[in-house]
């Protein structure tokens, strides 16, 4: 029972939900589902239906609810960060919410146990509710975000699915191989805006990078008041295994010439966080215009590098 009303609809419809097909199983009742079904191979506790976990999330903002859950005094229920966004009216009946808890709720979700929401990208992991957000934070089977810096693409998806993306929706060039060698050409260089060039390598063959994905960026942008260019490696998975390269990158002309080493940041990072770090060749715009040439009227800059594995 909860503090000044009745049993919270949420936990009715639990029970409701269990009587009907079994499926919910308090974590210590091992020994009901093996007397109601001897032959039984599901795991203690662990809640096969999604219907059960859509009853935990918050008709507010659809995400699932962890305590304080808060009901109104006819049982509706909703999370803490949305109690505050409604003036105290309830969403579904619109009566004053008060500060009712729906301690059972509570406690029947502490005796659950979920997939990861990742399920379906391949994770294959078991949580109790409650360590179920936790884990999803840092599952490694999560999406990646696009690393499209070009726009604000929203896009998600695994490594395979973003490498089509990449090619078919934003154009970017696909190339085989460890080495690259680039020319970026601008007309007007006293423009700095955040239009960025990229190249997305693939490296099929061993020797080639290991099979792995790697996006180069390219692009000016505003560094205090001083105009530049930086160029960086993203490393298309987690950050553990971006740690296994190193790249090099060098730009020059007119017998002079910048060369960076480095180790490519994971996707996982943000191509703004990337930039703002400075974590790549960077390259003032007085001396990027002084590779260009003599004329300095056209900003005529060729990046080089390499890919290869640290051992």
């Amino acid at each position: 029972m909860s503090l000044g009303g009745g049993l919270c609809a949420g936990v009715k419809e639990l029970m409701e939900f269990s009587d009907q097909t079994q499926l919910l199983i308090p974590a210590d009742s091992e020994a009901y589902e093996l007397k109601n079904n001897p032959t039984s191979t599901v795991k203690p506790s662990v809640v096969a239906a999604s219907s059960v976990h859509e009853l935990l999330e918050c008709p507010v903002c659809t995400n699932s609810m962890y305590p304080p859950i808060h009901q109104c005094p006819n049982g509706h229920t909703l999370c803490s960060e949305c109690k505050s966004r409604v003036n105290n009216r309830c969403p579904t009946c619109r009566y004053e919410l008060g500060n009712i808890r729906c301690l059972a709720l509570e406690k029947v979700a502490a005796s659950l146990e979920l997939p990861c929401k990742y399920q379906s990208y391949g994770c294959q992991e078991i949580f109790p509710y409650y360590s179920n957000l936790k884990h999803e934070a840092q599952c490694t089977f999560r999406p990646y975000n696009c690393p499209y810096a070009g726009s604000e693409c929203k896009v998600v998806g695994d490594i395979p699915f973003l490498v089509a993306h990449l090619r078919d929706e934003h154009k970017v060039d696909m190339h085989d191989g460890f080495a690259f060698n680039h020319r970026y050409v601008k007309s007007n260089p006293l423009e700095v805006e955040n239009a960025t060039w990229m190249l997305t390598l693939y490296h099929l063959q061993v020797f080639n990078c290991f099979g792995k994905y790697f996006c180069l960026h390219f692009e000016a942008f505003q560094l205090g008041k001083a105009p530049v260019y930086i160029a960086f490696l993203r490393f298309m998975g987690e950050d553990t295994e971006a740690k296994n390269f190193k790249y090099s990158l060098e730009v020059g002309g007119n017998g002079r010439k910048l060369t960076w080493q480095g180790v490519p940041r994971s996707i996982r990072d943000s191509h703004r966080k990337v930039r703002e770090s400075h974590d790549g060749l960077i390259i003032q715009r007085s001396m990027a215009l002084f590779f260009s040439g003599s004329d300095r009227k056209e900003l005529k800059l060729r990046l080089t590098g390499r890919i290869w594995k640290d051992q």
